[in-house]
């Protein structure tokens, strides 16, 4: 187990998933902390290499519930869904997808598939707080140009989603959520200041210090309530912030989150028996897995 700093509550070294074309790093939902603010799922996807005429292939599948955060640092996924959207996303861009009451996705290789690619990235789920969690599901892409960028002391920061050293991000949130991207030259500190209810940061590269103690890539940092994140790139790093207000109890099963375990089952049901939209043009599906 990693050694907590002070003013870190916790350290999340991630679970390693095969999904068959790929590995990702999954830090949350964790054994001892399952959410972050809103942050109810977070995967480390690759880096991940392909040769041509391979790539991603996630076969159309549900959800309820929550919103879908996909933000690429390399590659190309290609979007589409039981509304129609279709839509590529390239790195620094961010789709955002919210299931509300339910919708069908999947997500396969881009215009990279007949060229050796590499896809890196993350992708987060935040669950809805109670009054929209059977909203109507929704779809919107935001072009990397169109996300907040600036310098603090050396290092840029995107904004992703919510608001943090006087910038805010036009991607929707349901609850107070926070979400950036720092990409630290080795030397360079930062502050995240405490404007979140509950605070992380993941360390996707490089080597960072945060209270004294060195943390390499691969582990979350869990700040104690009430402490803002200090911390300083002893390597060129990379690091994502995330946070928030709690929205209470939540339960996950497969692709479902819910505040109701009877919903996670009629979901289940509803997929199992065919009653989920489809997503045009893409017949594939993944069967409903035993519990």
């Amino acid at each position: 187990m990693t050694q907590t700093a002070q003013g870190i509550e916790l350290v999340i070294e991630p679970r390693e998933r095969d999904l068959g074309e790929f590995t990702v790093r999954r830090v949350l939902p964790a054994a001892r902390r399952r959410m972050v603010g809103p942050f109810i799922f977070f995967d480390h996807i690759g880096p991940a290499e392909f040769p041509p005429g391979l790539g991603i292939a996630v076969r159309p599948h549900p959800h309820i519930g929550l919103a879908t955060i996909t933000f690429l640092f390399e590659g190309e996924i290609m979007h589409r869904d039981s509304l129609g959207f279709e839509q590529a996303i390239q790195p620094g861009a961010v789709n955002l997808m919210t299931a509300g009451r339910g919708i069908v996705h999947s997500e396969r290789a881009g215009d990279d598939l007949d060229e050796t690619s590499t896809l890196h990235g993350i992708q987060s789920w935040i669950a809805l707080p109670d009054e929209e969690e059977e909203c109507e599901p929704a779809f919107r892409h935001f072009p990397a140009a169109a996300l907040p960028e600036l310098e603090i002391d050396g290092s840029t920061v995107r904004v992703i989603m919510g608001s943090c050293f006087g910038e805010a991000s036009p991607v929707t949130t349901y609850s107070e959520t926070l979400y950036l991207e720092c990409v630290m030259p080795s030397g360079r500190s930062i502050s995240i200041p405490r404007e979140a209810e509950e605070l992380a940061a993941y360390v996707v590269s490089g080597e960072v210090v945060s209270g004294g103690h060195s943390y390499v890539d691969g582990v979350m940092l869990v700040a104690e309530a009430g402490q803002t994140l200090e911390i300083e790139a002893s390597a060129d790093s990379r690091v994502m912030v995330i946070g928030g207000s709690s929205v209470g109890e939540r339960h996950i099963w497969w692709n479902f989150v819910s505040s109701s375990l009877e919903r996670i089952d009629r979901a289940g049901r509803d997929w199992r028996e065919g009653r989920f939209d489809k997503v045009p043009g893409d017949d594939e599906f993944i069967p409903l897995p035993e519990k």
